[in-house]
């Protein structure tokens, strides 16, 4: 949490910095006009990449396939052109990088395998949650009833001793 805290206060003066030694480099206007055209190029990137996503979604279901690859380059291409909106250069870097094909690739790689052992890890849990007994299949032990312990409520004022 201090991390993307520290990461959310420091991008703007990093963004600054990137743009005052850009305008010195190549001039204040020259600067701002690629600033200018980044956001506007983030912003037809999301309305043209919106509809695409839609669409390839929309015929892999008809095919009767699982569309995580179109809903993950669907969500690439958002963040990707929502950080060519943002006013910088940085920001602009990193949506361009975003929306390289080889880069979401590499993404979807390790996402993917981190999707695939976080569900093992949750179905080994899972699996001492299922009820074992006549139902649960050939090979697994028999269930045994869970222990009760009885006892009694007694309501009252009490003072708390530690021993």
């Amino acid at each position: 949490m201090r991390a993307f805290l520290v990461l959310f206060l420091l991008f703007p003066v990093l963004e600054l910095y990137t743009f005052f030694k850009v305008s010195t480099a190549i001039g204040f206007f020259p600067a701002l006009l690629m600033i200018i055209i980044g956001s506007a190029l983030g912003v037809m990137v999301m309305r043209l990449a919106g509809l695409a996503t839609v669409l390839r979604t929309r015929e892999a279901l008809q095919r009767g396939e699982v569309p995580a690859d179109q809903v993950f380059d669907g969500l690439m291409f958002a963040i990707g052109g929502g950080l060519l909106l943002l006013p910088g250069f940085i920001s602009d870097v990193l949506g361009v990088i975003c929306l390289m094909p080889f880069t979401r690739n590499i993404l979807a790689r390790k996402i993917r395998a981190r999707a695939q052992a976080q569900s093992m890890r949750q179905r080994a849990f899972a699996d001492d949650l299922q009820p074992r007994g006549p139902a649960a299949g050939p090979g697994t032990p028999p269930r045994r009833p869970p222990e009760v312990i009885e006892g009694e409520v007694i309501e009252g004022d009490f003072e708390r001793r530690d021993h």
